[in-house]
């Protein structure tokens, strides 16, 4: 989301150190074990489409111990789908040349590698890779997931400023996580819980007070371009008009520039024809 209240959108992100994530799961390490063998492209493609967030480790020697790192770690976040191939012609196809685990996100339909050739990749770093780099349809915004936030391949963020701890919050999510299907690949979905400290600066940068809350707030990354909405009422069409309706405003902004750039252009292109023919 890129958004900070003291010059620069970029800089919330980064306001706060960074903590280590909670590398600790409900289950025990030994719940995944086992990566999903995939065995050639097919099946890893199948995988990915699967879910929201998955992880593939692409590795020439599937026994070796960058390997079993992984599996220490598909223990630990169980929620997010581990799988590993070792097929040369699938590491042809995902431009893999050394041992790597990649990310695949749905949200932005990006991915993100980590080299694992490295000695001192371990199982923790790893973790951490995907903690910081596992975006959602709706992704909650912290000081973890705001790398991965701001490394998103998406220009437009929309943010739902609101108190999880609301009566209202469940049935809210739901209908914003149904707004987020809508615009999937084009408007990235962000919670921002006030309750957390650190968010204080995004209801500062987009001068928001308790009392106007739920609300929404659309942002264009490249220029900082952004609207409000505090919300009286939540539904699904309500988001819908408010996405659709900052989308219109960002495309007139970059078909103005298209057109500035053109005739800029022909200008130039005039100004050095004739000096060409001036000679």
């Amino acid at each position: 989301m890129s958004a900070c209240a003291c010059g620069g959108a970029s800089e919330l992100l980064f306001m706060h150190p960074l903590p280590n994530p909670d590398l600790s799961s409900p289950g025990a390490e030994g719940d995944a074990e086992k990566l999903i063998p995939l065995n050639d492209i097919a099946d890893v493609e199948a995988f990915i489409s699967r879910a929201e967030v998955a992880v593939v480790g692409f590795f020439q020697e599937p026994q070796g111990d960058a390997a079993a790192q992984l599996r220490l770690v598909a223990g630990r976040i169980p929620e997010v789908p581990f799988g590993i191939s070792s097929s040369p012609a699938v590491l042809e196809h995902f431009g893999v040349s050394a041992s790597t685990v990649t990310l695949f996100r749905r949200a932005d339909n990006d991915r993100k590698d980590l080299d694992v050739d490295s000695e001192d990749v371990n199982a923790e770093k790893m973790s951490r890779f995907i903690r910081m780099n596992e975006l959602r349809l709706v992704t909650e915004y912290n000081p973890v997931t705001a790398v991965g936030v701001m490394h998103s391949s998406l220009e437009i963020h929309l943010l739902l400023i609101t108190d999880k701890k609301s009566p209202e919050h469940p049935e809210r999510m739901q209908r914003y996580r149904a707004a987020a299907e809508l615009f999937e690949k084009k408007i990235l979905f962000i919670l921002v819980d006030i309750n957390l400290k650190s968010n204080e600066q995004v209801m500062a940068y987009f001068k928001l007070k308790k009392s106007q809350l739920p609300a929404l707030a659309i942002f264009y990354t490249p220029d900082e371009e952004h609207d409000v909405l505090p919300l009286d009422e939540f539904s699904v069409e309500r988001v819908q008009d408010f996405c659709n309706t900052f989308l219109q405003r960002i495309q007139k902004v970059r078909d103005h520039s298209c057109t500035v750039y053109r005739k800029l252009g022909s200008c130039i292109k005039m100004v050095l024809l004739t000096r060409l023919f001036r000679r």
